[in-house]
């Protein structure tokens, strides 16, 4: 089934996104990370995309690297999340699949595993340098370099050491500097590859381009900061979210717009009803004045988000009235989603997920 709001894709934005990654860290390797269906993207299209750009991918979970392996994709492939039991170091010994160990019970997993052919697995070694979420305390990265260096179900010419910033899209926050102090520290005395930018500190923070760099919400031209536009940053949109013009009516002052009333319309006005709500992935808890890009001008949300419909200002379109079937662009190349999560007091990412894989 076919609702009437869609996204569309655009392929050329995103190799230009990556490739504005490698502009910018031109001495790294690039990982592009494609979790979360590639954040509505759809994570086969995308890396079919991006293959002659990237030199691996990187997903959240071994089922979302199957989903890669069932379509062909051939290139390397990095499990941010590691493995969680037996299953998963047999799915990763038969897909090739690149692990991440952060925690003690991988590590008995990984002694205590059997390989038939003699597999050995190629591993990054997660460091927690201050996010505090996954990964091995700094003081443990030199010790655990050298054992699973030695480990015999391991590659030892593939580890690479890694961390995750907490804070990178905060431009005046120490955090970050101060977390590249503690994995560069923990790692002086390893002779290994290291990854340690992810978005934002591919864009902000380039002593963090070592030898790996992880982009992934910039590959979607959305900006990891709250003070940058994509613009800026010499990004473009790779997702458009619109929807069709259902209704076009006239309303008196005083008249309330939508459950609540939350919106009262301060004079006669006319105002147009777009098939898109919360159901198709646009978020709901936006306020009035969303901007909404529509017969190439920009408009604003008139009161709360429906199931199913949107209403916006549909008055001032002296020279090109709307009317029903025309397109409104919810976010795309007009209105970028970081406008709109701005709006909804959340963030890009969620946006383009909802979007992506409820229309998927």
């Amino acid at each position: 089934m076919r609702r009437s709001a869609r996204i569309i894709i655009h392929p050329e934005a995103i190799q230009h996104n990556l490739n504005r990654a490698k502009q910018l860290a031109p001495d790294s390797k690039l990982q592009a990370v494609i979790k979360a269906n590639a954040y509505g993207h759809g994570s086969t299209d995308t890396a079919g995309i991006v293959y002659e750009i990237t030199d691996e991918y990187a997903v959240s979970c071994i089922p979302e690297a199957v989903v890669l392996r069932d379509a062909s994709i051939d290139k390397p492939i990095s499990i941010l999340q590691g493995f969680q039991n037996d299953g998963d170091l047999r799915i990763a010994e038969q897909l090739k699949l690149r692990l991440t160990v952060h925690d003690d019970n991988q590590l008995m997993l990984l002694d205590n595993y059997s390989s038939r052919s003699g597999y050995r697995f190629d591993l990054n070694i997660k460091i927690d340098s201050g996010m505090h979420r996954l990964g091995f305390q700094p003081n443990r990265a030199e010790s655990l370099y050298k054992s699973l260096k030695a480990h015999p179900q391991v590659n030892p010419e593939s580890l690479i050491m890694m961390t995750h910033f907490s804070s990178a899209d905060e431009l005046h926050n120490d955090c970050t500097s101060k977390q590249i102090d503690v994995f560069n520290k923990a790692c002086e005395n390893i002779n290994a590859p290291k990854s340690i930018a992810n978005s934002a500190g591919v864009l902000g923070w380039q002593n963090s381009h070592v030898d790996w760099v992880r982009p992934g919400i910039l590959l979607y031209g959305s900006s990891p900061f709250a003070n940058k536009t994509r613009e800026e940053l010499g990004l473009k949109a790779a997702m458009t979210f619109e929807a069709p013009v259902i209704s076009v009516h006239d309303l008196k002052k005083g008249d309330s717009i939508g459950y609540a009333a939350t919106w009262t319309c301060p004079k006669d006005m006319r105002v147009a009803l777009i098939g898109c709500g919360y159901a198709d992935g646009y978020p709901r808890h936006v306020s009035s004045g969303t901007p909404v890009w529509l017969n190439n001008q920009e408009t604003q949300l008139l009161g709360r988000v429906s199931m199913d419909m949107i209403v916006v200002d549909a008055e001032e379109y002296d020279e090109h009235p709307v009317r029903v079937g025309d397109i409104a662009e919810l976010w795309g190349n007009n209105i970028s989603t970081d406008r709109v999560a701005t709006s909804g007091e959340t963030i890009a990412y969620e946006l383009l997920c909802n979007a992506g894989n409820i229309r998927a």
